[in-house]
């Protein structure tokens, strides 16, 4: 199987949300001798959206690209795809999740993230919803998060501490690795 590893295709797919989807796709990767690395799926409004990072020699990865277009009309989907290469690997002190919660308001979210980036915090996976309770909208998100070598993490603590305390949100700080 070390063919797997030769080329890499990010594929992402968009429709209305129904059954079936994701078996067509999986489906079609398999036929193209593609095998699937890491994947994501998320409901959003009535849209099902599917990421897939998948590996295969030249020719396959070619068939994917070839053979997509056409499924993707007859399932209804917006599709997309780009080839690239693996992750670097590059060395992280510590993995945390982030969570908080609180009164929606415009903006957090945004925040939240540019503070991580002034802090040189990459972000590995993000969640984010709203929900209803006692007439008001409340959110929540939860993020992953690897932490590099040169992170100083007691100060990022401090600042997203602050943030919180400022926009009146509940949080949880969990290292994870």
């Amino acid at each position: 199987m070390t063919g797997f590893a030769n080329h890499q295709l990010v594929l992402t797919a968009i429709g209305e949300d129904r059954t079936g989807i994701v078996g067509a796709l999986t489906q079609l990767v398999s036929d193209c001798h593609c095998n699937i690395i890491d994947s994501r799926i998320a409901i959003l409004g009535n849209e099902f959206s599917f990421i897939m990072l998948l590996a295969g020699d030249m020719s396959a990865i070619s068939r994917v690209e070839h053979i997509l277009p056409t499924k993707s009309v007859e399932l209804g989907l917006l599709t997309m795809m780009k080839r690239t290469s693996s992750h670097p690997n590059t060395e992280f002190s510590a993995g945390y999740t982030i969570e908080y919660s609180g009164i929606d308001a415009p903006g957090t979210l945004s925040r939240v993230t540019t503070l991580l980036g002034e802090n040189h915090i990459n972000i590995c996976s993000l969640k984010s919803d709203t929900f209803d309770d006692k007439d008001q909208t409340f959110m929540r998100s939860e993020l992953e998060v690897n932490l590099s070598v040169d992170v100083e993490f007691d100060t990022f603590k401090v600042q997203f501490e602050q943030l919180c305390n400022e926009l009146n949100l509940e949080y949880i700080l969990r290292r994870i690795r």
